[in-house]
């Protein structure tokens, strides 16, 4: 049975983007100012064990994508939630409201990334998956057109406008009519 937003107060925003774009930053930032839950997936996936082992290539958990989605159930049907995964193409389409594309200039993402400690195939498949616009790509394909939005992540001036721009947008919000 597919439920609209209707029965939520608040929305959930997904916050998403290729590692290092600022997304818990963002998401952080955005919690404080509106009084969302932030939900940092991948401290979920290794909290409660929400996956299938250990990735030696590129050193991150296997996440087990339907332990999270049962995980989150409950939570996302209440609403109020900002999410902040860097995939987004499994979670339901009825659970976000928004779903925000960070995106960092390749050689900002870089700097990042080295700094903490991304190496080798780890590193290289980040900055494509940035190049290539996957995590963008992936959104648009995954929910409708007009809650997806891209926003620049290169600052902390632009992370600060990105906060304001979505703090608005979530004193605004309504629930959709059934």
């Amino acid at each position: 049975m597919e439920q609209s937003s209707s029965g939520r107060k608040k929305p959930n925003v997904l916050v998403t983007g290729t590692p290092g774009t600022g997304k818990t930053t963002a998401s952080s930032f955005l919690a404080e100012a509106t009084q969302l839950r932030h939900v940092k997936v991948g401290d979920l996936v290794r909290d409660k064990n929400l996956h299938d082992g250990w990735d030696e290539q590129f050193e991150c958990h296997v996440i087990n994508e339907d332990l999270v989605c049962d995980e989150l159930e409950d939570m996302m049907e209440e609403g109020g939630n900002i999410v902040d995964y860097h995939g987004c193409d499994f979670f339901p389409e009825r659970w976000f409201d928004r779903v925000v594309v960070l995106q960092t200039e390749n050689s900002v993402l870089y700097d990042r990334l080295s700094k903490r400690g991304y190496t080798g195939a780890k590193l290289t498949n980040n900055i494509e998956c940035e190049i290539f616009q996957v995590l963008l790509e992936e959104a648009k394909d995954s929910y409708p057109e007009d809650i997806v939005v891209a926003l620049r992540s290169d600052t902390i001036d632009d992370i600060n406008r990105n906060v304001a721009t979505l703090t608005d947008w979530v004193r605004n919000w309504c629930p959709k009519p059934e």
